[in-house]
């Protein structure tokens, strides 16, 4: 049984290390020695052209796919083939001399998106056998929410009200262990997840699979409650303190630390390593380069300079980035507790003036919603299409079973792993029942997601500028602004608080000492985000967040009759009475 505080052991990943620079080699060589090989195809015959390729060669609009088959956003598991991938300012006028920015992309999407995909996205032939594919991962989260949520026994719900008092600190006695309050750890980690998952992710699932994979989307957040309470609170199980009296927790330590106290030490290690890399590559597409693309989309149509110099506003955040994660977890709670309720409360007002000015229109939005996700009028195929759809997008909205969020609560000031895992349930709630919601009944009632204009912009994967066109279009002109400044924002705490999790599996893996060349790396990548395409980001942001389920959620499994026994114990005592109300 682990102790609720745990004294600092050494952590010394000599052996670790060791494998994951083994692993990271392996990887390098193979992606620039056999790209074809890794995605099942023989290199000495000849190949069709790539994803990004294509974009090169052909860059007419790509016609709009049924629910069932969504290639362009990779939805169905499978790699993107768009063949309007490309930003209009990559454009080269000269189709045999692709831009430089060109280049990067279609490496990007040749060697490391393809290859990764086929693992990730594997899917046991269920294209063939269904007419449309199922990811494991997908089958995979599904699964470990319901299990997760039956084992805790409804957590979620009865549990919700004590998680409001813990969030509003009334629990809270001074001189508890870690290095921020409930409130600060809840905001930085909502600050990684309220972001472009809920702007432009919802809006691309809902015009590539229609109103019905909200419905869907809802769903997996209520599982996802249970599954984000069972990870935070096994982070705080596990959690040590460095010299320099930083929090050291999340998967990488209760995967290494949990499982050998219940007897399976080689396996921890060999999962750690798995999710700590994993993380890395996370912070980097999804949690940093696919939320500066998809911000830069949304206002450059408005900031001329932007149209020919993206990298310019890809520069000004990582700028902008640089000076926050400097200062460590202290630095990100502080700005992250300012800018995630400020920003949350403004796109919610206007999507909510948005709803309230169309009222009639949302009672049939609903219906139209409820109807189309268990709808087999188009096939089963097409169901199955919009489910796939809607797990995916909640999952990449609100990261629950991903285990990223472990790592920020870990370093909340409590005594009771448990109760940390009960404000943490809570964002799911916020961040997919109630943002992801809003965003798509305003989609819905204003009916962008059918307008034929707008059909570039989907098959474009570009959901910021269906949700901006949805506000403008269901509200006012000067809506625009607000959306862009909620973009902006949010892309921004997103990115501050992914490289926090990033630069602690950096930590786990490497040592503190070569923190800096995380940081470096990762605001590098904040750059590229405003020059790979929007395809390939999200088919990145996909393969690297879904991909660190397997190891969390493996770990979580094994680990629940721990985390059940300690829920167990804590509850009776607070129904008893004895947390002391100091409010």
């Amino acid at each position: 049984m682990p102790k609720t505080t745990l004294a600092l052991r050494p952590h010394s990943f000599a052996s670790s290390i060791r494998l994951s620079r083994f692993v990271w080699i392996a990887i390098a060589l193979s992606a620039l020695s056999c790209p074809y090989v890794a995605m099942g195809q023989n290199p000495t015959t000849p190949q069709a052209a790539t994803p990004a390729e294509a974009g090169l060669a052909n860059n007419s609009p790509a016609p709009t796919e049924s629910p069932s088959e969504t290639a362009i956003t990779s939805e169905n598991g499978e790699i993107q083939s768009p063949e309007n991938s490309l930003p209009p300012s990559a454009e080269s006028s000269d189709a045999d001399e692709p831009s430089w920015m060109q280049k990067i992309d279609s490496t990007f999407g040749k060697y490391v998106v393809a290859n990764a995909a086929n693992v990730i996205f594997y899917d046991f032939g269920t294209k063939d056998r269904f007419g449309v594919s199922i990811p494991f991962v997908v089958v995979w989260l599904l699964c470990g929410g319901i299990f997760l949520t039956l084992r805790m026994g409804f957590i979620n719900l009865r549990a919700f009200r004590h998680a409001i008092d813990l969030t509003r600190g009334i629990y809270d006695t001074p001189n508890e262990p870690g290095e921020v309050t409930h409130f600060q750890a809840l905001a930085a980690a909502l600050s990684a997840t309220v972001g472009l998952g809920n702007i432009a992710g919802v809006a691309i699932a809902i015009g590539t699979g229609g109103p019905g994979a909200t419905v869907w989307i809802i769903l997996v957040g209520f599982l996802g409650m249970t599954a984000k309470f069972t990870e935070c609170t096994l982070g705080q199980l596990y959690r040590v303190t460095d010299e320099d009296g930083h929090v050291l927790g999340g998967p990488m330590r209760y995967l290494r630390y949990g499982l050998k106290d219940i007897g399976l030490p080689g396996l921890g290690r060999v999962l750690a390593v798995v999710f700590a890399l994993l993380c890395i590559g996370a912070s980097f597409g999804g949690g940093n380069a696919f939320q500066v693309g998809q911000s830069l989309e949304a206002i450059r149509g408005d900031v001329d300079i932007l149209q020919s110099q993206p990298w310019i506003y890809g520069v000004v955040m990582a700028v902008a980035v640089g000076v926050v994660i400097i200062g460590g977890i202290r630095s990100i709670a502080a700005v992250a507790g300012k800018i995630v309720p400020f920003m949350c409360v403004a796109y919610v007002i206007a999507a909510l003036y948005i709803l309230v000015i169309n009222a009639s229109e949302v009672p049939a939005a609903a219906v139209k919603i409820v109807s189309e996700a268990f709808s087999l009028q188009a096939g089963w195929g097409a169901f199955l299409g919009i489910l796939v759809i809607g797990i995916k997008r909640a999952v990449f909205s609100n990261e629950a079973g991903v285990g990223s969020a472990a790592i920020a609560h870990s370093a909340a000031k409590t005594d009771e792993p448990v109760s940390e895992g009960i404000v943490a349930l809570l964002e799911p709630f916020i961040d997919t029942v109630v943002v992801c919601t809003i965003t798509a009944l305003v989609v819905v009632v204003t009916g962008v997601y059918e307008a034929p204009e707008m059909q570039e912009v989907i098959a474009n994967n570009e959901g910021a500028r269906l949700t901006l066109e949805a506000f403008v279009v269901g509200g006012h002109d000067w809506f625009r602004y607000v959306l862009f400044a909620a973009v902006v924002m949010f892309a921004y705490s997103t990115c501050i608080s992914w490289s926090y999790y990033g630069e602690r599996s950096w930590v786990q893996l490497f040592g503190v000492r070569s923190s800096i060349i995380y940081k470096c790396l990762f605001l590098c990548f904040t750059v590229l985000g405003s020059i790979i395409t929007r395809g390939n980001i999200l088919d990145f942001s996909d393969l690297m967040i879904l991909g660190m389920s397997f190891p969390n959620l493996l770990g979580v499994f094994l680990l629940s009759g721990v985390v059940k026994r300690q829920l167990d114990s804590y509850w009776k005592k607070y129904q008893n009475g004895e947390f002391p109300r100091m409010k």
